[in-house]
This record gives structure tokens, sequence and C-alpha cells, in this order.
């Protein structure tokens, strides 16, 4: 007889799902996105929303419905290919970049001003940073007391007092909203809510989620399903709230530090007038927590799928993926956003329609009809944005840069929907014939 939750324990598991969603990257486009955005700035928040809550909520449900992997979401584009997604998105939001990021995030935001941006403190941040990552991530059966006990309610207790005080007491007035804003403010909300790739993050937790549940002795998968979607929920709740008191934070910013200042400087200013001298320990703190465990749940991912491939345990994996990040974040971060977004923005369009068509599997003769060339499709004008994110943007030719939505950042957009209305009727007309042949 399977086991079933309590109450507690399903809170416990949205507050980890929650947390693992939450990290710097996180915590820091919100407020740019209030500042920049001035009088607009609720229009572009539902945008913002959309693309930073609405979608890896959606991925997580997607991933309860197939028991957890991406492997088996992606599995109408064939074994090889789903493979080989899953793999890029595993290294991409893994040991590649966002598990290094989340160190050098955290250093450059809350250790930085106080040690200086130099190669030593980093190494030795980074150094005692993925010690604790792996000490944590080698339990993974303990990752619901760690993380849905501990750290996720610590998390919850720093942003709630940060989203009080922004809501309470906020910094100034709003100021007007900058160009780019003013004429498309929801547009550009949806874009910044896009480039936390949260999507791709999604993909990677629901693993997690699901063997978290299986920790407690949970094996139906029904219940599986249901409380994986029941924290998807729970956490996308809780990221609305957040990013709705940092846009209210960034919102009211505009007289206190410069208008085009990145987040952190944003978040730095705020807590230095509203805390003092205990602003800088307070943000250090916050950050720390918020990325030790976004990295502890990658890492967990990362080791379990690789796992399944590699004549390597579990725990090897963890040391292995662990000291690799910490020798990738050395790298700095604005190294690692350099080469990253090229990379991100390239494998993101892909997996967006995966998710999406994911929950119309049942409306096609033949699913895998649909959704391999509208990934394909999707995947190819995805690259072309890739390319206009690196230095080799002068070779692609000159219709690329006229292309619907290409200065949104989403070209891809329009020709994958062109080609899903195409196949669409092609599996119509295909599964006709078929049912023909066989009268």
């Amino acid at each position: 007889m399977t086991h079933r939750l309590a109450s507690k324990d399903i809170l416990a598991l949205g507050f980890m799902t929650f947390a693992l969603f939450v990290g710097a990257g996180n915590i820091i486009f919100p407020p740019m996105v209030g500042i920049q955005s001035g009088e607009h700035v609720w229009i572009a928040a539902l945008g913002f929303l959309i693309t930073a809550v609405g979608l890896p909520v959606m991925t997580v449900i997607a991933l309860a419905r197939v028991g957890g992997g991406v492997d088996a979401l992606s599995s109408p584009i064939g074994k090889a290919a789903g493979l080989l997604l899953a793999t890029v998105c595993y290294l991409a939001v893994g040991p590649l970049f966002a598990t290094p990021r989340t160190a050098t995030v955290s250093f450059e935001v809350g250790i930085a001003p106080l040690t200086g941006d130099g190669a030593m403190p980093l190494f030795i941040y980074s150094l005692v940073y993925f010690i604790l990552v792996i000490g944590i991530s080698l339990y993974p059966g303990k990752l619901l007391d760690t993380v849905g006990h501990i750290l996720a309610p610590l998390k919850i207790v720093a942003l709630t007092v940060l989203g009080v005080v922004a809501i309470m007491w906020p910094a100034g007035s709003v100021t007007t909203a900058t160009d780019v804003y003013q004429h498309a403010a929801f547009s550009n909300g949806f874009i910044n809510g896009y480039l936390t790739m949260d999507t791709l993050g999604a993909m990677v937790f629901g693993i997690v989620i699901v063997n978290a549940a299986r920790s407690r002795g949970v094996t139906d998968g029904k219940l599986l399903t249901r409380y994986t979607v029941l924290a998807g929920l729970i956490a996308g709740v809780g990221l609305t709230l957040v990013y709705l008191a940092l846009f209210k934070l960034g919102s009211g910013s505009g007289g206190i530090v410069d208008q085009n200042a990145n987040g952190a400087a944003i978040l730095h200013a705020y807590v230095q007038q509203t805390f003092g001298s205990m602003g800088s320990f307070f943000l250090a703190a916050l950050i720390f927590v918020a990325c030790i465990v976004t990295a502890v749940g990658l890492t967990c991912a990362c080791a379990e799928f690789f796992e399944q491939y590699l004549p390597l345990s579990y725990r090897t994996l963890v040391f292995i993926l662990g000291l690799f990040s910490m020798v990738v974040s050395n790298l700095g971060l604005s190294h690692l956003i350099q080469i990253s977004i090229p990379v991100l923005t390239a494998i993101y369009p892909p997996c967006i329609v995966l998710v999406v068509l994911s929950f119309t599997l049942n409306w096609w003769n033949k699913s895998s009809r649909i959704i391999a060339p509208t990934m394909l499709v999707s995947l190819v004008f995805g690259f072309i944005d890739a390319i206009k994110a690196t230095h080799f943007s002068a070779m692609l030719p000159a219709w690329s840069q006229s292309l619907p939505l290409a200065e949104q950042g989403l070209s891809w957009l329009p020709p994958s929907l062109a080609i899903l209305i195409l196949v669409a009727i092609c599996d119509r007309v295909m599964g006709r014939e078929q049912v023909a042949v066989q009268q």
C-alpha cells in the first residue's frame, strides 16, 4: 500500500519547489523591470509573469504527467533526439552555466563588496560554497528535510521580509519609463521573464520533485502526479508574490539609483537605505541561501540523470559535477553570462514548444508528426536569435534582421506557429487516409 503525504509534507514539497526556482537571477530581474518600466510597471509585470511563472509551472505539470523526466516528455521526437535534448538541457542549466553562475552571482552581490572582486576571494568562496553544495547533494533522500523544511523556509522568511518592507516603505515615487518600455512594456516584460530561463530549470527540477515525494514512500503514479502538480502550483503562487513585491521595490527606486543600474545595484541601494549598515549583510545572506538551494537542486538532478547513462555512481557524479562547477565559476560572472546567453537562447524555443505541445497529444493522430517538425523549426530560428547575441551577428543575411518579432528576440515564434498549422493539417489528412485504407 502506497504512502500518502501529510499536509505539512505537501507544503514542504511546495516550499522546496519554490526554493529550487528562486535563484539570484529571479531576485535581480524584477527590480530592473520595475525601475525601467516606470508608470507601465504592471503591464510589464504581466508579460514577465507569463514567462517567469506560467511556463515553469506548466513544465512542472507536464513532467508530472509523464513521471518527472524530460527524456520521457520528449518521447514524441524519438529516443535519440530526446536523449540529446535532455543531455543539452541538463548540461546547460547544470555544470556548464547555471550551477557555476549561482556561485558567481552570490559572490559578486554579497561577498565582493566586502572582500573586493579578486580571483583569490572568488576561489576561496567557490571552494567553500561547493563543499556545502556537494555535502547536501550527497543525500537526495533527505532533500525534503534539508531544503523543504530548513533552507526553503529561511529563504521564504528573508524574501517575505524584503517584500513586505518594499511594499510598506517604498524608496520613492515612480519614475518615467524608459523609451523601450514606453512603446512595448508588455513584450519587454515578457522577454525579461524569458531570460530567467526558469522553464529550462523546471525541466531539470521535475525529477527532483518527484523523487522527493518518492522518498516519503509515495509510489502510486496518480498520487505522485497530484503532489507534483500541487508543489508546482504552490511554487507558482510564491514566485508571483515575490515578483510583484520586487517590481514594487524597483519601481520606487529611481531616486536612489540610476535607472540603468542592474538588479544587484538596485537591491543593494534599497537595502542600504532601508536597513542601514545591516543592509549589505541581509542582502548577502538572502542571495547566498537563494543560490545554494538552486545549486543543490541542479546538482541532484544532473547526477540522477547522468547516473542512468554513465558507469558512475550517483555520489561520484555529485563530486564530479560539484568540482567541475567550481572550476567554471572561477571564470567570473561576466564571462559566464557572455558564453551562456547564445546557448540558452538557442535551446529555449524548442523546450517551450515541447512543453506547450505536450498538453495537446490527444488532439493528433500521431503526435510525432506535430512536435518534431515544430521543435526543429523553433530550434533553427532559435539559433538565428542566438547568433545575433554573438560577435558573428554580421554574418547573418539581411532578411534575418527583419523577421517578425526579431527585435524582441522571438523571431522563432511566427515560423513555429506557421509550421504547427501546416503539420496539423497534414496530420488530419494522413489520419483520414489511413482510416480509408483499413476500410
